[in-house]
């Protein structure tokens, strides 16, 4: 789903988003009331999906209660550092039919996602739904209790089992599977295991394969970019609220806290894997780059279950998550899903990592085929289309799910949109290039917007006919030219407001959570400026299993190219807790690194642990202070090895997004 990050004053270069609290506390410029409200035209759209759509329907709301053994408590989790990281309460206002300021049919999904607690999906499996963004499955084994993807954080996770061992008595983990690798299923794994207890206990960790290698590399060297843009859209500084974040698709919210990772001992690294684990029979299906770049699903013949994971959920998911990360393939995602469906002439249950299950054969295999055929819909119309001249933009317009497919709720929008996800598809085979050349080599976004300013008759000009179309509800429009003139003059106090409302309102209309999201923190960043990111605690557990090579590969992109100009240096940097070196060396503005013996010809060679390498890759010990302590060795010239860590650029994880 996301990724985890920690803050430019942390470490930099390796970015987790669950290291991270985005505040929105210290927001000083509130809209008044009147600003806050839906305009008429927003009131019209939802009109219009409600007519469209059966909001009435009651089917998922049963099968979300159903099983239910204990609702949650509203206890509020903190982090150790004491800083609120959930607070169910936050969510009372989930009541009754939906206001003016949110799309009807997100406010279903939220009020569905709001069904908190522990529920038996059968005897023998049982799921904590509501305490983090995913489900925490617990199925019983013969000597203890297996448990499914242990939520985002430890704070979450330990919450989560307390609340399961006062109804299921004391939980002993036998075994832990992981499956894929995206930090809510897996992030709180130290909570219920130490890596210690799981290798002396000799305890089964399964994922998929390449699960470590993707957990910990995804975000490594492009994480402050990605933090950034999924604190836009999981509205990390939104209040909850109707005018606020009221949901993410997947579940209520993203949980910002401490994180931890195991190492896998069994590996899934075959199409189909049978194992018997703790005493029950699992067949695993491994299904690498659809949701998850590692990722697999599972069957367990006793019950006639199936866990789909995140390949399949109650929502239309992302070909391309509006965070960033690869492309993921739509057409192998689609062939999965089927392959699935030929294997599963048995099923009767049917749970995934996100949202509540589905009973029935019939009930079961109608749902995956359709969530099959939207995938493999948005595929194939995408390159028709691209395959007959249409661009991204004018094929993102034009599709639309076919009348059989648009009315199923679990198809709809709530986190994934047909939109950016036909856009998606033509990335994955065409790339960013859309055949005009007019959009060879644009200007930049700045100076675009001042000479289209100018070319249309000034701010003032633009102000005075935006204002029309505003009030006749084109939002869509007065955002895209209201954008030259904010970025053209930032401070252009009227040009903003407009384009806040019109934001706003794009925000309320918006069915995909991540979309209203996006919208609204673009208004918080008009009014209040980009959010503040404050770190919490990184977690030990986590950072300690990261391979050392993944830190090298955050620090060969943050080398400043500008300031690395005519240095030539070889430096190696030797973990004397590991007995690991690596060779690092600049040319022509490039970082390279290799693991290898060190280099006798190297400028200086820095002796260290991996624990004071990341406080100095992250900030928190200085080169001076680094060159100073008794805790390292440094051999050769200690002036160039100042002038290699001089020549890596800063990060910045707070810049803006809807002003320059």
């Amino acid at each position: 789903m996301f990724q985890i990050g920690l803050s430019k004053k942390r470490v930099p270069a390796l970015v987790f988003a669950t290291m991270v609290f985005v505040s929105g506390c210290d927001r000083s410029a509130t809209p008044t009331s009147d600003k806050l409200q839906a305009s008429e035209h927003t009131v019209a759209s939802h009109q219009r999906m409600a007519e469209t759509l059966d909001l009435a329907a009651q089917q998922d709301f049963d099968d979300a209660r159903r099983g239910l053994i204990a609702a949650a408590s509203g206890d509020v989790v903190v982090s150790a550092a004491g800083e609120k990281m959930w607070d169910a309460s936050d969510y009372d206002f989930l009541q009754g039919d939906a206001p003016a300021t949110v799309n009807p049919s997100l406010w279903r999904q939220a009020k569905l996602n709001n069904i908190r607690g522990l529920f038996q999906v059968e005897e023998g499996i049982y799921q904590l739904r509501g305490f983090d963004l995913a489900n925490l499955t617990l199925i019983k084994g013969d000597s203890g209790w297996i448990v499914v993807d242990p939520l985002t954080t430890i704070e979450t996770v330990t919450a989560a089992m307390a609340f399961a061992e006062q109804q299921l008595g004391k939980i002993t983990v036998s075994a832990i599977v992981f499956t894929h690798s995206h930090v809510d299923h897996f992030g709180g794994a130290a909570g219920i295991l130490s890596a210690q207890d799981a290798a002396e206990k000799n305890i089964p960790i399964i994922a998929p394969e390449g699960f470590i290698a993707e957990a910990t590399s995804e975000n490594v060297m492009a994480g402050p970019t990605m933090l950034r843009r999924a604190a836009s859209i999981y509205g990390s500084a939104l209040e909850k609220s109707a005018t606020g974040h009221v949901d993410s698709g997947l579940g209520k919210q993203v949980i910002f806290g401490s994180t931890s990772i195991l190492q896998p001992n069994v590996v899934i690294d075959k199409g189909q894997v049978n194992l018997v684990v703790d005493g029950v029979d699992f067949e695993f299906y491994n299904m690498p780059s659809s949701e998850a770049p590692a990722e697999m699903t599972f069957y367990l013949p006793r019950w006639k279950a199936f866990c789909g994971a995140e390949v399949l959920s109650h929502t239309m998911h992302n070909v391309l998550t509006l965070r960033g990360a690869k492309v993921r393939d739509a057409l192998l995602w689609s062939n999965y899903i089927g392959e699935a469906i030929d294997r599963l002439d048995q099923v009767e249950v049917f749970f995934n990592s996100h949202h509540w299950p589905t009973w029935g054969h019939e009930r079961i295999i109608t749902q995956m085929q359709q969530q099959q055929d939207m995938y493999r819909f948005t595929h194939d119309q995408t390159l028709r289309l691209a395959n007959i001249g249409y661009t991204p933009r004018e094929i993102a317009a034009a599709l639309k799910l076919p009348k059989s497919l648009a009315g199923n709720f679990h198809l709809r929008g709530y986190y994934g949109t047909l939109s950016h996800n036909s856009r998606a598809v033509y990335q994955h085979y065409f790339g960013w290039y859309d055949g005009n050349p007019a959009n060879l080599d644009p200007l930049p976004p700045l100076h675009a917007a001042e000479h289209y300013v100018e070319f249309m008759g000034g701010a003032d000009a633009i102000l005075s006919k935006a204002a029309a179309y505003q009030a006749r509800g084109e939002y869509r429009w007065v955002a895209e030219v209201l954008n030259h003139v904010v970025f053209a003059d930032p401070d252009n106090r009227p040009a903003k407001a407009m384009l806040a409302d019109a934001y706003r309102q794009l925000g309320y209309q918006a069915e995909s959570s991540l979309w209203r999201d996006i919208y609204l923190m673009g208004v918080d960043e008009l009014e209040n400026g980009p959010p503040k990111m404050r770190s919490v605690a990184s977690s030990a557990a986590f950072l300690n299993e990261v391979p050392l090579l993944e830190f090298m590969k955050a620090l060969s992109v943050k080398l400043d190219a500008d300031k690395a100009e005519g240095e030539a240096l070889v430096i190696n940097i030797r973990f004397s807790d590991l007995d690991q070196n690596f060779v690092l060396q600049v040319r022509n503005s490039v970082l390279y690194y290799r693991e290898a013996a060190t280099d006798p010809k190297a400028d200086a060679s820095l002796t260290l642990t991996k624990s004071m390498f990341l406080g100095l890759v992250g900030g928190q010990v200085s080169v001076l202070d680094m060159i100073k302590s008794d805790a390292l060795k440094v051999d050769g010239s200690v002036l160039r090895l100042i002038t290699f860590f001089s020549i890596l650029g800063a990060s910045n994880d707070s810049f803006n997004i809807v002003t320059p």
